[in-house]
């Protein structure tokens, strides 16, 4: 600095931590000056009543130890930067300008005069301990998160967190997370943007502590952001899959921030690797939150495979009582979790990353503890963690025996499967085996195992939802329906032409994948009548309550259909189950019924579906293909029921409505004028929709 008007020079030293260039947009203050430190930490508190947060930059450099390092060194040490040697003071010297630690002067004056503020210290060169522990800063940057992960270095962070543990767990909290900032190159180019990026990110965002990301992190921004820019240099788009993913397995974390920042029910775990030994690629930790949510977070840091057992903490400290001292302690994950005693109690949860429920024995986590096997960089997040208790039936038991360490979209569904069990077994015994022949083949079934196994299923049905119906009239009309659906499989082609109906409908019964739908059909729609009132509608409500789709699936599948044919089979039986028919809608007159049955059909939102109702240009289509189709199988189903006359009357309303659907073009509102009794007609605002002129008086 020159003086121009007294000629005096004066150099003014720029901000160095000693390891390179100096910064040269900053001018070293002299912290040896008692004036100087109170300048500051008046500016310190001067932005603390108008900001709730204070970040420090590089706050190590200002502990004593490296103000004495870098500018007062002592004689003839040399010194970290040039022309300081000549600078040189005693350590007496150093001790008597500056005989405390700054930053615990701005803590302890900020908790005073502004406490509502955070003080948030970047602090590297393995300082971060001594700024939360000493010096009192209420956050510290955590650089070994980002190394040591990174580089893999996982013993060492296990053993930054043991050491941080059994000193004080508060301290862990403090820790301010992450793994990129403006100093550091990018996450996506140190962590990449697969599995290690995730599993390291889903440490981020578990670990009790303060997550931060860095800028551009969730977007898989590559180039490295400076402060000091005026714009990006790269033209750099979002990655939408990249992004996606972190909405789906990160962010959801992130909202649950209250049920890991904490430390009081933290644990770290060793997990024990089969053949002995530790296996420090492994972090294993829980927690549980303010209102009792439990969790464990599992992540194989290393390209490899692991397997082990989570049971054991590892040592923590915690407050002796009487002389202010502390004491070490571990506890197992059973007692983590806060798990009951007792040989019925098991335990249930739901895997993060995988979406999937399981369960275990609470007896066998307390004395083994949790297996795990884990691929490269895999991770677990066990979430939702609730216990249970088995009852006289032993479900839980059951459901253990039968998943073991599997895991299922929903337990609460594979218990109620299993409780549906007897239901769920003569279903698939009599579609699959005792009727497998018809549906195959079309071949007549043994009577006697086919009324033995309706029976079973019968009285199964009967038990589960406590009715007490005529079970021999539903036995009876289910073998009645599966004779005619064997008699019209065997018919000669000249028999075949007398059957009521188009040819479509008569070549049903020699196609397998239909007689597995009469078939199926045949079987359960009649089970409605056990129960008062409508027993179509019972027998759909009771497919969806008694899950009947799956069992009936499988026994198809068995039956000989392949895997798509016999879920599509199921399916359309759900549907078939409550469907208006020409025979169910009423009506004195073909006209009249033909009228209800559209009227019946294009109401209800799960037959508009069937037959594949679009809206375009504000007018309502339907496909002509399912049209035909579910005609077809509306008489079908008549041609099993009802008397021949019924059926034939059936026959010809199907075939006045295959005829109505090709004039109206597969229009909706075409269709139901079409089919509306003479002598009426469609309301003004159909006309025009369909468009109909209107004529004058």
């Amino acid at each position: 600095r020159e003086d121009r008007s007294t000629g005096e020079r004066r150099f003014v030293y720029h901000g160095n931590d000693g390891t390179s260039f100096p910064w040269n947009d900053t001018a070293q203050l002299n912290y040896l000056d008692a004036e100087t430190r109170e300048a500051v930490i008046r500016t310190i508190l001067d932005v603390a009543h108008h900001f709730p947060i204070i970040r420090f930059d590089a706050a190590m450099t200002l502990a004593r130890r490296h103000v004495r390092r870098l500018w007062w060194p002592e004689p003839g040490a040399g010194g970290s930067i040039p022309s300081r040697a000549e600078h040189a003071i005693s350590q007496a010297e150093f001790d008597r300008l500056m005989p405390k630690e700054f930053w615990r002067e701005v803590v302890d004056r900020v908790a005073a005069e502004a406490p509502d503020t955070l003080l948030l210290a970047e602090a590297f060169w393995l300082m971060e301990g001594y700024f939360v522990r000493t010096l009192g800063m209420h956050r510290v940057y955590n650089s070994a998160f980002m190394h040591m992960l990174r580089d893999e270095d996982n013993a060492g962070y296990r053993r930054v967190m043991r050491d941080t543990l059994e000193f004080d767990p508060e301290i862990l909290k403090r820790y301010v997370n992450f793994m990129t900032n403006p100093d550091e190159e990018t996450a996506v180019e140190q962590f990449g943007k697969g599995d290690k990026y995730f599993g390291i990110a889903t440490l981020l965002a578990t670990l009790p502590g303060l997550p931060l990301l860095g800028h551009g992190q969730l977007e898989g921004f590559a180039e490295k952001y400076g402060m000091e820019y005026r714009r990006a240099y790269r033209d750099e788009t979002v990655d939408e899959g990249l992004l996606a993913h972190h909405e789906r397995t990160i962010v959801p974390l992130l909202r649950r921030r209250a049920q890991f920042a904490e430390v009081r029910d933290f644990l770290l775990y060793d997990v024990a690797a089969d053949g002995g030994g530790r296996l420090d690629d492994v972090f294993a930790y829980s927690n549980v939150g303010p209102r009792g949510e439990r969790s464990l977070v599992i992540y194989h840091n290393r390209f490899g495979s692991a397997a082990g057992w989570v049971g054991d903490s590892v040592h923590f400290s915690v407050p002796r009582e009487g002389d202010g001292g502390r004491t070490l302690t571990q506890r197992t994950l059973a007692d983590g979790w806060r798990l009951p005693e007792g040989d019925d109690a098991f335990v249930l949860w739901r895997d993060h990353a995988s979406g999937l429920e399981h369960l275990a024995p609470v007896g066998e986590l307390r004395a083994r503890g949790l297996r795990i096997e884990l691929g490269a960089y895999e991770r677990r997040v066990l979430l939702d963690v609730r216990d249970v208790r088995d009852g006289s039936a032993r479900l839980w038991s059951r459901l253990w025996e039968r998943l073991g360490s599997r895991g299922v979209p929903s337990l609460d569904d594979a218990l109620r499967e299993l409780a549906l069990e007897p239901i769920h077994g003569p279903l698939r015994a009599a579609v699959g085996d005792v009727l497998g022949g018809l549906i195959r083949d079309g071949a007549a079934p043994d009577i006697g195992s086919v009324r033995d196994a309706l029976r079973s299923m019968v009285d199964a049905v009967a038990e589960a939802t406590s009715v007490r119906g005529d079970r021999d009239q539903v036995t009876r009309l289910v073998s009645e329906a599966l004779a005619t659906i064997a008699d019209r499989a065997t018919e000669t082609p000249r028999t075949r032409g007398k059957t009521p109906g188009h040819a479509p409908v008569a070549a049903a019964f020699h196609d397998a994948s239909h007689r597995a739908v009469l078939v199926s059909w045949s079987v359960l729609s009649p089970l409605g009548r056990l129960a008062p009132g409508d027993p179509v509608a019972t027998s759909r409500a009771w497919f969806d309550e008694l899950r009947f789709e799956e069992p009936l699936a499988v026994g198809l599948r068995s039956a000989g259909l392949d895997e798509g044919a016999a879920w599509s089979a199921a399916s359309t039986v759900r549907l078939l189950l409550d469907l208006p028919r020409p025979s169910t809608v009423g009506g004195r007159t073909r006209p009249e019924v033909a009228q209800r049955l559209v009227a019946a059909w294009f109401d209800r939102p799960d037959v508009r579906s069937a037959l594949g109702v679009n809206r375009w240009e504000d007018v309502d289509w339907f496909s002509r293909e399912r049209w035909r189709e579910l005609l077809d199988w509306a008489l079908l189903l008549d041609l099993l029921v009802v008397p021949a006359p019924d059926a034939a009357r059936s026959r010809d309303v199907v075939l006045a409505l295959v005829a109505a659907g090709e004039r109206s073009g597969y229009r909706v509102d075409r269709l139901r004028e079409l089919t509306l009794p003479a002598g009426r007609s469609a309301p003004a605002r159909t006309q025009r929709r369909a468009g109909t002129k209107r004529r004058g008086p």
